[in-house]
């Protein structure tokens, strides 16, 4: 990390050395490698992280998605319709209390994402040669550590 420098009376480090802008950089690289592959297949990168959330769980509360899936409420009630009316989820109702919806992935979507994993695992594995299949699964490593502790600290 590079020292800050003095600007207007203050601190500040190069916006490419703070940890912000570092990741927000990688999360565009990496993502622009995968955009190609989900606009091929009619999802956006939001309904794809709804929809392997849901093929990870058998079913899954709307506000538990939502924080699984790192989605706004009102953005995954939009998303939730569009993959419905798509076939790719089932939405049920809760039997203890009838106000809370129940989400699980439908037959159809399971079958959206083993047709699609092919070509998703191929551009990861081409992330994994450009950076090195041992440091991609360090830099993995040392951000769960850091989402664990910061989320730690954060319930505190």
């Amino acid at each position: 990390m590079t020292d800050p420098e003095m600007r207007d009376g203050f601190e500040l480090s190069e916006t490419r050395h703070t940890l912000p802008m570092a990741l927000l950089r990688l999360r565009e690289l990496v993502m622009a490698e995968f955009r190609p592959i989900l606009s091929g297949h009619g999802v956006t990168e939001q309904q794809w992280r709804v929809m392997r959330v849901l093929f990870e769980v058998e079913e899954v509360t709307a506000s538990d998605l939502a924080d699984r899936a790192l989605i706004l409420a009102p953005s995954l009630s939009r998303i939730l319709k569009t993959l419905e009316a798509r076939g790719f989820i089932d939405l049920g109702r809760s039997p203890g209390d009838g106000r809370r919806a129940r989400i699980r992935l439908s037959d159809t979507g399971r079958a959206f994402i083993r047709s699609v994993s092919p070509e998703s695992a191929a551009v990861y594995a081409k992330i994994g040669e450009r950076i090195g299949a041992d440091r991609l699964e360090k830099l993995l490593t040392l951000l769960d550590q850091a989402n664990t502790a910061l989320d730690e600290n954060r319930t505190k």
